[in-house]
């Protein structure tokens, strides 16, 4: 424990150091489309808090927190890299957008790739770049999908890996309309088939994934997540927490340190200006409404 914590300390240092040095060129640039800045939300005092932490060795946490984060990244990207082979950075690429696309961080993104990578992949005919755009769909529907109806998200992700086996017993965890059994599996897809005018085969993974993705963007499910993540305050929240985690796993890998602190603050910047701080002054101006009434 002694040597991880000290190649960490090795890694992570440098790390910090080299980025507090574009600290305040990302906090005064805008972090999300309405304009809002990091220095007026964050305020002088908490960046230069953060920049002491990260650039002293004043680690504390943080350093057993990216070491978990990076371990688990790290992981990841080994499953990812031996299950889609030659497209793995294509996945890997969608996973370092997900914190914003889906809610989660590039390894929880990862890790659910990989659960049911294996029969996706056989269900494209080995075509592993095909398999990675299907996974990047079905993994944006499970987010989107969790956004929309407020199912808890493991037992969205429950239901996948299950398809995966072709076991449907847990297809009303999707709220889609349809009960958890084969014959419901058959009349989504030929629900499907109207819309699309596309044949779904149900013993074809990949055909599964895509007939759900043309149910969801039918009853316009789709893409709430992104959505969400720029306007609502719950969604770009799960964007910051996601963020922080890629941050915290990029620390201690000592990869895209630089990017995922800019995300992070980006993802900052939605959540306190873009959704936090507007809230809290219309709950200022309807309780001064009030009270002023009469």
């Amino acid at each position: 424990m002694a040597t991880d914590l000290g190649k960490a300390y090795i890694q992570i240092v440098p790390s910090a150091k080299g980025i507090t040095a574009s600290i305040k060129d990302v906090i005064e640039k805008p972090m999300s489309e309405n304009g809002a800045h990091g220095g007026s939300l964050l305020g002088s005092g908490v960046v230069k808090s953060l920049t002491k932490v990260l650039a002293t060795g004043a680690l504390g946490k943080v350093v057993g927190d990216s070491l978990t984060e990076g371990g688990k990244l790290q992981q990841s990207i080994g499953g990812v890299e031996t299950l889609f082979g030659s497209s793995a950075d294509r996945l890997k690429k969608y996973a370092m957008n997900a914190f914003k696309t889906s809610g989660v961080s590039a390894n929880e993104y990862m890790e659910q790739a990989t659960s049911f990578a294996s029969a996706l992949i056989q269900s494209c005919g080995g075509n592993t770049k095909q398999a990675v755009e299907i996974a990047n769909m079905a993994l944006r529907d499970m987010s989107d999908n969790s956004n929309k109806f407020g199912t808890n998200m493991q037992d969205i992700q429950n239901a996948y890996q299950g398809f995966g086996r072709f076991n449907f017993t847990m297809l009303d965890n999707l709220k889609l309309g349809y009960g958890g059994t084969r014959e419901e599996m058959s009349r989504l897809l030929k629900d499907a088939e109207k819309l699309t005018g596309v044949h779904y085969d149900i013993n074809n993974l990949g055909d599964i994934y895509k007939a759900i993705h043309a149910i969801q963007e039918h009853l316009k499910v789709t893409n709430t997540t992104q959505k969400e993540a720029s306007t609502t305050l719950s969604g770009s929240f799960n964007m910051m927490k996601a963020s922080w985690k890629d941050f915290l796993g990029s620390l201690s890998t000592g990869q895209k340190v630089t990017t995922t602190f800019k995300n992070l603050m980006s993802s900052l910047g939605t959540f306190l200006g873009g959704n936090l701080i507007p809230m809290l002054g219309n709950i200022v101006k309807s309780a001064f409404e009030i009270l002023t009434e009469g």
